[in-house]
């Protein structure tokens, strides 16, 4: 199929999880991927992928916290690819820590991966997109809808990342852009966020009405049908894929 023949995405956090099974999911679907991540390493082996699949693709190293960074990113997509007309805004860390234990450290850190790296995916993806138009997906979680006791900073950003969601596509409404901008909220996903131990991975499926854990895969469909076409009515919306969990 080629839902997204002649479209170009840029993805931050592409070298793994659901950033890099988004980015082999766009490709099956035509689309050119520019991946952006500080791993140059692991990248590799979705430049592999996407290859594999007859894609095109350009890995372009990017630390989300650095807005000249982002600026360099976008440059480099568009010099190569001529234009971009999908941003997913994956990249992300989990930090543990509740509000009494978690340092100002801690805490910056992780809201400048997670939330100020969004912010800076949005500001200069509203840049190249206002005139073509196009789609921002942003990655939040349904710890940006419900808490968890110790997880202070990654709620705190997860739930910024929903509203900074619906403002931004408000502004590209009320502006005349032809940008629509969404969130997804995954629950637990099998990533190395989560990590491999079976006994862990076993009570987190149990957290999931569903019975058992989404996969990489599953959050990157999702972000396929946002990327194309299929969605040009969807706009400041949250695409909760959980597996039941907030249903709860």
């Amino acid at each position: 199929m080629n839902r997204l023949k002649g479209k170009v995405a840029l993805i931050s956090g592409a070298a793994s999880g659901i950033g890099a099974a988004s980015a082999i999911r766009f490709a099956e679907e035509g689309a050119r991927v520019a991946l952006c991540d500080v791993d140059g390493v692991r990248a590799g082996t979705v430049i592999e992928a996407i290859h594999a699949t007859g894609g095109e693709t350009l890995f372009i190293p990017l630390d989300v916290r650095d807005e000249e960074q982002w600026i360099s990113a976008f440059e480099a997509a568009v010099a190569h690819f001529g234009v971009v007309d999908v941003v997913m805004n994956c990249a992300g860390i989990a930090l543990a820590g509740n509000v009494e234990t978690m340092r100002f450290e801690e805490w910056n850190k992780e809201l400048s991966v997670n939330l100020h790296g969004t912010f800076f995916g949005i500001k200069h993806g509203f840049k190249h997109l206002r005139k073509r138009g196009g789609s921002i997906i942003n990655l939040s979680s349904i710890e940006g809808m419900v808490g968890h006791p110790e997880y202070a900073a990654y709620c705190a950003g997860k739930g910024a990342i929903r509203n900074l969601t619906k403002s931004a596509a408000l502004h590209a409404g009320r502006s005349g852009y032809r940008i629509r901008v969404n969130s997804i909220h995954p629950g637990y996903i099998v990533t190395p966020m989560i990590g491999n131990d079976p006994v862990e991975l076993e009570r987190l499926a149990k957290l999931h009405p569903i019975g058992f854990l989404g996969e990489a895969v599953d959050i990157a469909n999702m972000a396929l049908f946002l990327a194309s076409d299929e969605s040009r009515f969807a706009t400041g919306a949250e695409f909760v894929i959980d597996g039941g969990f907030i249903a709860q």
